[in-house]
């Protein structure tokens, strides 16, 4: 049996530190970091989607970052096919991948080496957001005709999510697990979770996150892009984005449009724990048990030198 390649991949909500880990391993180990995060492609998006600092990525060499413009759509296809690419390459320079980002689609998809059909095109006549259930069924007898079965007709949420998934991987909802199954992955991956035993904690770091993002210049960000450009639907749905747009429209006060940035965030942070807590084979690094980040590093370091 062929030996599988060891990756490394760091996971959790908006705001934990992610990155920070990542390149302070780099003091360790021989690192590259592939960026698992789907606004990080934005070439434009330089403030909105957090991107690791200039002396980050001069530190550690990054992958998957400012490499679209904001008129492309981006999908989890396009990402795992990078991203297996990046990976060869990497440890053909004798290197350790980490994977980083928050975008837990993307990170299962390249782990599990789930593989996805080109992205289908939307369709046009509306955005899929405001279609009413009956015409998301109709869709998704047409895409998915499995799924169609197994939700209700009154089940907005989980109609609306199976039409999207579709239209943003090209494939069913109702196959990726069966397609999981199937495809052996070639990697043997050692994830680590960074949270917060204190939920208020971590909104805490959002908040100021949020807060260094208006004064290094968001707004202004936003704008020229929102002036200049024709926006793809994957931009536009950054987070950040519509409630940037909505202050620039409006007579909205700009402490108002921070306070929706915040709440639109942390709301982010709680869908990205739920999806991340169903894989059982995170190792969790809770930050606020340590006194500093040099022990969250250190805590790290012993989970990677096991797994090695």
């Amino acid at each position: 049996m062929k030996e599988k390649t060891k990756i490394i991949s760091i996971v959790g909500p908006t705001a934990c530190g992610k990155t920070k880990l990542a390149v302070s391993l780099a003091s360790n180990f021989d690192i590259e970091i592939i960026s698992a995060d789907s606004m990080q492609v934005y070439k434009e998006f330089n403030i909105l989607s957090a991107k690791p600092t200039k002396k980050e990525r001069f530190k550690v060499r990054h992958h998957l970052i400012d490499i679209l413009s904001v008129e492309e759509n981006y999908s989890v296809a396009e990402f795992t096919k990078s991203a297996h690419k990046c990976i060869l390459e990497i440890r053909s320079r004798g290197n350790l991948p980490i994977i980083v980002g928050g975008t837990g689609l993307y990170v299962d998809s390249l782990i599990k080496n789930i593989s996805y059909s080109e992205p289908k095109k939307e369709p046009s006549r509306k955005d899929l957001k405001i279609l009413s259930n009956i015409e998301l069924m109709e869709i998704l007898l047409k895409i998915d005709g499995e799924s169609a079965q197994k939700i209700h007709i009154n089940d907005h949420k989980r109609l609306l999510r199976a039409v999207e998934f579709f239209y943003t991987t090209g494939y069913p909802i109702s196959r990726q697990v069966e397609l999981s199954k199937k495809l052996e992955s070639p990697y043997s991956a050692c994830i680590i979770g960074l949270n917060f035993l204190d939920r208020q904690k971590l909104y805490e770091q959002i908040n100021k996150r949020v807060d260094k993002m208006f004064n290094d210049g968001l707004i202004d960000e936003v704008k020229n892009v929102y002036s200049s450009k024709k926006i793809s639907k994957t931009a536009k749905s950054a987070i950040g984005y519509k409630e940037i747009i909505d202050f620039i429209n409006s007579s909205e006060s700009f402490e108002s449009a921070k306070e929706k940035l915040k709440q639109a965030t942390r709301r982010y942070a709680k869908r990205q724990l739920t999806w991340f807590r169903r894989n059982s084979s995170i190792n969790w690094i809770y930050i606020d048990k340590f006194n500093d980040f040099s022990c969250v590093k250190g805590e790290a370091e012993k989970i990677i030198k096991k797994f090695m």
